[in-house]
């Protein structure tokens, strides 16, 4: 008997108050909608003891090893299979939908499904805010810097109100009316600027300058833009949901001029000239990743500015739809091995 899980989780865009729900902002306020597809994660099992073969569609590497192992060639991933390892031996593909380092939280996507699958494997039952914050916990243990958001809209799903006391996180769920969510779904349009998101040394700046002196001005600013999406998204305000989306680009532009990058920039013009009413840089921002945008309501402007984005060289638009769903696995049982 061969056992075989699939699991997913959404990926995140538009995530106001980015930044905040870090250890330095020691608490936050995040607004972000969860959107698929995301990650995919398929665990095979069978049925006696052995190693764990780990496939990875983003580089094409197949290899096996011992759960528990010293980290290797993808440390994130042998530390959540370490963390919920299989009984049996096991072969695991993990990919994602979205380009790696798009800046849309597809790395924690992809550990928070993988967990998912490890979890149905063992027969452990994880709430989504446990499994977020073992996401979050694998990530850490390998001293790596992270934030929480992307591990609770993975898990969670939906449009998110993220109360963050690092790195204890409250999920509010929004009360948001369907045709507005209908809206959204319509009028977010998420570009990728064309390679991985890659801007460490900004970054290492940016935590370095916030953790050694007071971070609060910079950091009240962008929990207020998440407060302001927050309530726009609940009243079925779209523009005042646009205006915080530019004001959260515009707080981070603050934080470090670096952190909207020139291909960025040239995306918010054009979409400005095609009446745009948002924009914001996903993630952390800096050199590559994505941008989304909120598009003009009328369906004609819409167009133009798709059609307008489709003669830019280099980047893509993504095709993504805010989900409700969260992580999600399902198990099928097979008589062949």
């Amino acid at each position: 008997m061969v056992t075989t899980i699939t699991a997913t989780a959404p990926v995140r865009v538009a995530d106001i108050g980015g930044w905040t729900d870090t250890w330095f902002a020691g608490s936050g306020r995040v607004c972000s909608v969860a959107v698929s597809p995301g990650a995919r994660v398929e665990l095979r099992l069978g049925r006696g003891a052995g190693p764990v073969t780990l496939e990875v569609g983003s580089t094409g590497d197949r290899y096996s090893f011992a759960a528990g192992d010293r980290p290797g060639r993808h440390p994130l991933l042998e530390a959540a299979i370490a963390a919920v390892p299989p009984r049996v031996e096991a072969t695991i593909s993990v990919g994602a939908f979205v380009p790696p380092g798009s800046g849309l939280g597809t790395s924690a996507a992809v550990v928070v499904a993988l967990l998912a699958a490890l979890a149905a494997g063992s027969d452990i039952r994880l709430s989504p805010d446990d499994l977020a914050a073992l996401a979050h916990g694998v990530e850490t243990g390998l001293g790596w810097q992270s934030g929480v958001q992307d591990q609770w809209a993975a898990a969670w799903g939906g449009i998110n109100d993220l109360a963050v006391d690092y790195p204890s996180v409250t999920r509010r769920s929004l009360a948001i009316d369907r045709d507005v969510v209908a809206e959204l779904g319509r009028r977010l349009i998420t570009v990728y600027l064309g390679r991985p998101h890659s801007s460490s040394t900004i970054h290492d700046e940016v935590i370095t300058r916030l953790a050694t002196s007071d971070p609060g001005p910079a950091m009240t600013r962008l929990r207020d833009a998440a407060a302001d999406g927050i309530g726009a998204l609940a009243m079925g305000d779209l523009g005042r949901y646009g205006e915080a989306l530019i004001d959260h680009h515009e707080a981070v532009r603050s934080l470090h001029p670096g952190l909207i990058s020139k291909s960025t920039e040239a995306v918010v013009i054009l979409a400005k000239g095609c009446g745009a009413q948002g924009w914001k840089a996903n993630g952390a921002g800096g050199d590559g990743g994505s941008v989304t945008l909120l598009g003009p309501a009328y369906p004609l402007a819409l167009d133009t500015l798709r059609q307008a984005l489709g003669t830019m060289s280099g980047v893509t638009v993504l095709d993504l739809l805010p989900t409700m769903r969260g992580a999600t696995a399902s198990v099928e049982e097979s008589g062949a091995r």
